[in-house]
């Protein structure tokens, strides 16, 4: 008995431990900084196979998902082609769907997102296969919403995205809102911006809060 009840709190203790990493990592990626995102990933970045590759790629996700283009762009550029950059198509279709739809090139930001939704779905166990295609699709409809193309069912696809994947949370709020303006949905854009970090100016997420405020108060006044 005395075994059984060590491993059992054994067992209890890495259940938490693990339970308390992922609430810390969770916070971290939704609280905007970047700088924060980057220290938490830098041992799996220092680690990763084919690391003269896949590192900038990490960087650039940790930029492009908040918003910061630029960085995003210079990291991607500093990766080393090869193998490992052909293998990696679907996070290089997602990361520039992700920032040609922050630059304003709507177009090539749909096409990019219709080729990632193209690709084969790895044959993995349901509940991340469905993870993954609901990101993919979702991603389709973060291009749609910035072309301001959206389709029935868009809003609700963006915001089970941002439910179920941290790193995309705020980008595809940022969408979600930009479907509820166009459908007149006033109510569901505050929501959406409330609780909304502090960007700092290197972010475009600044740009997009600022403007998406500015057009729910002009439109309510108005209304």
């Amino acid at each position: 008995p005395l075994i059984s009840a060590g491993a059992l709190a054994a067992l209890a203790l890495f259940i938490l431990v693990k339970w308390v990493s992922r609430r810390r990592l969770r916070r971290t990626l939704v609280s905007g900084d970047v700088e924060a995102v980057l220290r938490e990933w830098s041992d799996s970045i220092e680690r990763s196979p084919h690391a003269s590759t896949m590192a900038p790629l990490m960087t650039a996700t940790a930029f492009a998902a908040n918003g910061w283009i630029e960085q995003a762009r210079t990291a991607l550029a500093s990766a080393q082609r090869g193998p490992a950059w052909e293998a990696a198509l679907e996070h290089r279709l997602f990361l520039d769907a992700l920032l040609l739809a922050f630059e304003g090139d709507r177009d090539e930001a749909i096409r990019q997102a219709e080729r990632l939704a193209r690709l084969p779905v790895p044959n993995i166990e349901s509940p991340m296969r469905q993870r993954i295609e609901t990101l993919r699709h979702a991603i389709g409809a973060l291009t749609r919403a910035f072309a301001h193309r959206s389709e029935q069912g868009d809003g609700d696809l963006l915001d089970r995205a941002a439910s179920i994947s941290p790193l995309v949370h705020w980008a595809m709020r940022y969408a979600s809102a930009v479907v509820a303006i166009d459908q007149g949905n006033l109510d569901k854009v505050r929501a959406l911006l409330d609780g909304a970090p502090d960007w700092p100016s290197e972010s475009a997420f600044r740009t997009f809060h600022q403007e998406i405020t500015a057009q729910v108060k002009t439109i309510a006044h108005t209304a």
